[in-house]
């Protein structure tokens, strides 16, 4: 996709596409918190534990990571722990939902980065309508987790990120940038730097302009994949028409709002890195690359634009691994699926590396999956394994496998900057 503001925008022949609906936001009173910055967190599957986890816990004792991440020693107490201490929020006050159900224009601006978006309800359709589009496979526990989580509260903590392509004149920008001139809801500023702006959309005009603007178009899953699956899998579970129906996401125009698309990095836990040198004998070339990290990455950047190329660390160095043998590579990788997805770096890494040459399973206890690189490398030889730092992939190849219905391995990207948890949240109660 072309992402200068010229791409062809993603319109749907039929009416049948995306259908953002309003709602009673739930958020923080700031008067019963030490700051709005201080109760927010980064996505769940984004916070690095336990170090992540702990410094959250310590910045408010409202942080939203205690919803997000319970912690209790068996997985249906800490459910129940999520929902009791929500419950306890809103009845202290901390929590209160917004007088009246809206559409919420959210900002973040930081690193050289304005992104606006609109955050709502999004009526939930099945795979097979194509109006939303997964790119990346999904873990069934995790999957599992997060419904009975969401079962439990009876809540969306937290919205999932999804793009679509905006046509030149688009009805939803044309709100947005209305929006915020006006004074927000709310401002705050993380300790990342970003900014964060948040504004309430509630008259019945544009509202029912976004609507119409919205109702031609697909999206893509950015960030959520397994919120996505939960969203689905919790419809099944309540078939009448109802709060189940629909599910809490920001979706972002990259037409007009590009996002960074960066890789998900591997910590194979039990896998030393001599060992993992050791076995890539003959398949795969390997070399050491002395200097820093940024410097260790640079070589990766520019190994990948000659084929497959991954970076090994946890042992105090790092070694750059490519040129996989064409003839495994062959023996290895299924053939029915498009080139542009056996090339991956993603398919290569588990189809070839971890399934046929490391034989590592697929399984929490074995793989760890962290986007911040330098906690990839730190945890790698903290624990003595081997961390495999990954090259992102580009978005134009992410959205033409899933227009094809063509999922990637999991954990294969990373788009940002990703919405911060906390800001506002959907009761499904309240709907």
């Amino acid at each position: 996709m072309n992402t200068s503001g010229h791409a062809a925008a993603d319109v749907r022949d039929d009416a049948a596409g995306l259908r953002l609906t309003p709602f009673r936001g739930l958020r923080y009173v700031p008067e019963r918190v030490g700051s709005l910055a201080a109760v927010t967190s980064p996505p769940y599957d984004v916070v690095v534990r336990p170090d992540g986890l702990l410094h959250l816990e310590s910045a408010d004792p409202h942080n939203i990571v205690r919803l997000i991440l319970p912690q209790a020693i068996t997985a249906g107490t800490r459910h129940r722990k999520a929902a009791v201490t929500l419950d306890r929020w809103l009845a202290d006050g901390v929590l209160a939902p917004d007088p009246e159900p809206a559409l919420y224009v959210y900002e973040q601006h930081g690193d050289g980065i304005l992104q606006r978006g609109l955050i709502g309800a999004l009526q939930l359709s099945a795979p097979a309508e194509g109006v939303v589009l997964p790119h990346e496979d999904v873990m069934p526990h995790v999957v599992e987790d997060r419904a009975a989580l969401m079962r439990t509260t009876a809540a969306n903590l937290e919205p999932l990120l999804l793009t679509y392509v905006g046509a030149d004149e688009d009805g939803a920008n044309t709100v947005i940038e209305h929006t915020v001139r006006r004074e927000p809801l709310l401002s705050t500023t993380t300790e990342d730097g970003f900014h964060h702006r948040l504004w309430s959309v509630t008259d019945p005009a544009e509202l029912a302009t976004v609507a119409a603007a919205l109702s031609h178009h697909q999206a893509l899953i950015a960030d959520g994949h397994h919120r996505w699956a939960t969203y689905l899998r919790l419809r099944e579970e309540h078939p009448s028409p109802g709060p189940w129906n629909y599910g809490l996401v920001l979706l972002i125009d990259t037409a007009r709002y590009p996002l960074r698309v960066r890789a998900i990095h591997r910590l194979l836990n039990r896998l030393p890195v001599s060992e993992a040198i050791a076995a890539l004998d003959g398949s795969f070339r390997v070399r050491r690359i002395d200097g820093p990290l940024p410097t260790a990455l640079e070589a990766l950047m520019a190994a990948t634009t000659d084929g497959n190329a991954f970076l090994l660390a946890g042992d105090g160095h790092f070694h750059l691994v490519d040129r996989p043998d064409p003839a495994l590579l062959d023996r290895t990788i299924r053939t029915d699926r498009p080139e542009a997805w056996r090339t991956l770096d993603a398919t290569v890494l588990h189809s070839t590396l971890l399934e046929h040459v490391w034989h590592i399973p697929d399984a929490p206890e074995d793989i760890s999956y962290i986007h911040d690189t330098a906690a990839a490398v730190a945890q790698a030889e903290r624990h003595g394994g081997t961390a495999v730092l990954m090259h992102p992939v580009r978005e134009e190849v992410v959205r033409d496998l899933a227009r094809q219905g063509v999922t990637m391995p999991r954990k294969s990207t990373s788009f940002g900057p990703k919405p911060a948890t906390g800001l506002v949240l959907r009761s499904l109660a309240l709907d």
